[in-house]
């Protein structure tokens, strides 16, 4: 496909036949991911998972434009992504704020980047740092909050620089459980009001089902989608939800479906003469 390639009546997000492979020293080259193709309907919250290790954020590093793919196309409304740009919000697990900026300056860099009027700049900043809970913190610097709140002033960053797509690469991953529940009650919340579109990375099942509109289950490497599973839960959704009948009919479907891929990825990792001795 060519740059000036576009496509008709498309999804926010496409991502059609993408295969990734590195270069490894004195060997065959690695193939990270293969044959994916998936889409991201405008307004929709869709949740990657899969095996440890089966290029879930390298297929978001693709995404974000962060590194390019060796085969196949992605397309942000209907623009071929060629490199990072602010049409693309992301949030790591890591932190990743400016240590000697402020929680308003931390959220108000892209826009200052951007050549937001400082007026305006502020007034954008204020709204997001009030809708994630941080009024009132607006002067202390990130050595001074918990994780939980650093990495609400992640999400107001991104926000605040009004992304067509939100980049999600397992954000609650380093918090611990009350911390997470309450960061993924938050997103709800934040999701509900503003029906971003979103692309969630994680490796929680419970995460992914409380979250999503739509799963993506990917095999073990190289990377491809197995499934999609849609999840037609209510919404709004709460943690209650957690324990009813069609959540947990949904939890043992994936769990399932990933238990054998890392089962498959553990077998093909034997050395040759184990492979032989199992029967």
């Amino acid at each position: 496909m060519t740059g000036s390639y576009r496509l008709r009546q498309a999804p926010k997000l496409h991502i059609e036949n993408v295969a990734l492979r590195f270069a490894s020293r004195g060997g065959a080259p690695v193939t990270a991911l293969e044959n994916i193709s998936l889409d991201v309907e405008d307004k929709e919250f869709s949740v990657i998972v899969g095996p440890s290790g089966c290029g879930k954020t390298s297929l978001l590093r693709l995404v974000a434009g962060l590194i390019e793919p060796t085969e196949g196309a992605i397309y942000l409304d209907n623009e071929r992504v060629e490199g990072p740009g602010k049409d693309r919000g992301m949030v790591f697990q890591s932190y990743t704020l400016f240590p000697w900026l402020t929680v308003q300056d931390n959220v108000e860099f892209g826009l200052r980047i951007g050549r937001v009027p400082a007026t305006q700049r502020r007034e954008i900043a204020r709204r997001f740092i009030v809708q994630v809970g941080l009024e009132g913190f607006e002067r202390l610097y990130p050595k001074q909050l918990s994780g939980g709140m650093m990495q609400r002033v992640a999400l107001a960053r991104a926000l605040a620089n009004d992304p067509a797509i939100l980049l999600m690469d397992e954000p609650f991953g380093a918090l611990d459980s009350q911390t997470r529940s309450l960061m993924q009650e938050l997103l709800l919340d934040i999701w509900q009001q503003s029906h971003k579109t979103v692309l969630f990375i994680t490796h929680d099942i419970d995460e992914s089902i409380l979250l999503g509109d739509r799963i993506y289950v990917m095999t073990a490497r190289p990377g491809r989608i197995k499934e999609m599973v849609e999840i037609d839960l209510p919404r709004p959704r709460t943690v209650d939800m957690l324990t009813s009948d069609a959540f947990m009919a949904i939890k043992r479907r994936i769990m399932h479906s990933i238990h054998d891929e890392a089962m498959r990825s553990v077998a093909t990792e034997r050395p040759p003469a184990s492979r032989e001795r199992v029967g």
